[in-house]
């Protein structure tokens, strides 16, 4: 099943999870620490008694970009770095305070797109699609070598909680987790480069 499919069959739980993966692998670009997000995880792993997710998803979230400064990028500023922490900051930004299926759905695809156009403008190697679109679709021929490694993660992460739900909430903050070392040791080496 290709990514689209995926996040179309999601149901709220995932989406959102979906969603935080890809912006939890980008928090390198964001200026916070690498637990920035902790508390909208716990959050999704905990049921109410009418066994509904995300009491306090919205306060969580709020609490979370208050802790992020908005970037200082000065204007003009092209270069892949600064184009891809915009990215990162709108994610953030774009956080659904109300856990309504469609709002998540909206902010889980956007994440999804923006994930893999960060990865693909730090890859090293040129991908060869003009767009991620065709990405997400299943086209994988000629993949950058980073932006492959995404969109598996992707996959992964939608496959894992719609196969095992909450209890895939775990394996799918690891994968999430090991995204986000290789985005800073990608960033950490770029940022190298140029000095």
């Amino acid at each position: 099943m290709s990514l689209v499919e995926l996040i179309a069959q999601a149901d709220e739980r995932g989406l959102a999870a979906s969603g935080l993966a890809c912006l939890d692998r980008c928090v390198p670009l964001l200026g916070g620490d690498d637990e920035i997000l902790r508390p909208l995880w716990a959050s999704l792993a905990e049921d109410d008694r009418d066994g509904e997710w995300g009491a306090d998803w919205g306060e969580r979230v709020e609490q979370a970009r208050a802790k992020v400064a908005t970037p200082e990028i000065p204007e003009g500023d092209a270069s892949a770095e600064g184009e891809a922490a915009v990215l990162a900051h709108r994610m953030l930004g774009a956080v659904p305070v109300e856990r309504s299926a469609a709002k998540l759905r909206e902010w889980a695809d956007a994440c999804s797109v923006a994930a893999l156009q960060i990865h693909r403008l730090l890859d090293a190697a040129a991908d060869g699609a003009s767009s991620v679109t065709s990405r997400r679709e299943g086209r994988t021929q000629d993949m950058s070598p980073l932006v492959a490694a995404e969109l598996r993660r992707q996959v992964a992460i939608l496959e894992l909680l719609s196969a095992h739900g909450p209890a895939g909430l775990r394996q799918a903050l690891d994968l999430s987790t090991e995204g986000r070392r290789v985005l800073r040791a990608v960033v950490s080496r770029r940022a190298r480069g140029r000095v």
